[in-house]
């Protein structure tokens, strides 16, 4: 069972429990997520079965598009509604000034990710030593906001959507805000709208999935690499390319460009993996046979 489920993960369950429902309902071992959710939030999850989990990487990397509900006042130590509140502050600023300010974040900007979450200092998940009072100094990380759309204010909360590059965090971008305006803020709720090319509109919830319609509701590993331009390899260069090979021949070169991926296929119509241009060659990057 090879390919990707998109599902819609309700809030209340880990993006691991979802992989356990999954695991169960398949009956495929390897299943794995493509980013995770915390439990508060809900939306898009695409999870990943058999040869699809060595893709995971680069589902991953496409854009993400989240709808979050922020409540301005407060300061919680998991920068979400379902901390402790460590501060609170009154909420002085109107709607322009709010409006302004979550506007600001537009661009490519630093970024502090939060004590709760599954990033690793020193081979520890930042969560585990969060939970033991233990707060260690996280560096910035570049991330992008491609677009923000300012859906509703109603003071303290306010509602807007985001376009954002992989490993963007919501909860962060909500604490940074409210810093801002100097009163604080919590990301009260959240929704993923779309993470690459797997969106709401196509999504199936969880607790529609079961053993009879599971297979309809595979998408191949062919649709699931649809962003990655099409390259076809002859019987030569394709031996060559799956026994690691890296093809310094000018027939191949010169039909690729540099710092792109492409999806490669046989001449049978047979998905063979992703390829790369390197200064050593053309190689193949992800293999998939």
């Amino acid at each position: 069972m090879n390919g990707v489920i998109n599902v819609y993960k309700p809030s209340g369950i880990t993006s691991f429990d979802v992989v356990k429902s999954i695991k169960k309902i398949s009956g495929e071992k390897k299943v794995g997520h493509t980013g995770t959710l915390d439990p508060l939030a809900e939306g898009v999850l695409p999870i990943c079965l058999g040869k699809a989990t060595k893709l995971v990487d680069f589902i991953m990397s496409g854009k993400k598009v989240y709808q979050a509900e922020m409540k301005l006042g407060e300061i919680t130590d998991t920068y979400d509604r379902e901390g402790k509140i460590i501060k609170t502050a009154p909420v002085e600023a109107d709607e322009v000034e709010i409006s302004k300010a979550i506007m600001s974040f537009k661009g490519d900007i630093l970024q502090v990710p939060p004590m709760y979450s599954a990033l690793k200092v020193n081979g520890k998940k930042l969560y585990e030593l969060a939970r033991n009072g233990i707060e260690v100094e996280r560096e910035a990380r570049k991330v992008s906001i491609y677009n923000v759309n300012i859906k509703s204010i109603n003071i303290p909360l306010a509602v807007f959507d985001v376009e954002c590059s992989k490993g963007t965090y919501i909860r962060s971008l909500c604490y940074d805000i409210g810093q801002k305006l100097g009163c604080g803020a919590v990301m009260y709720n959240l929704t993923r709208c779309a993470s690459g090319i797997f969106n709401i509109e196509n999504s199936v919830k969880l607790e529609e999935l079961n053993k009879e319609n599971i297979f309809e509701n595979i998408i191949s590993l062919d649709d699931c690499l649809s962003n990655y331009p099409l390259l076809k390899v002859n019987e030569k260069f394709e031996k060559l390319l799956i026994n690691g090979v890296s093809i310094q021949d000018r027939k191949m070169i010169d039909m690729v460009e540099e710092e792109k991926i492409y999806k490669l296929q046989n001449s049978h119509n047979k998905l063979l993996g992703l390829g790369s241009l390197t200064e050593k060659g053309f190689k193949i990057v992800k293999l998939l046979t």
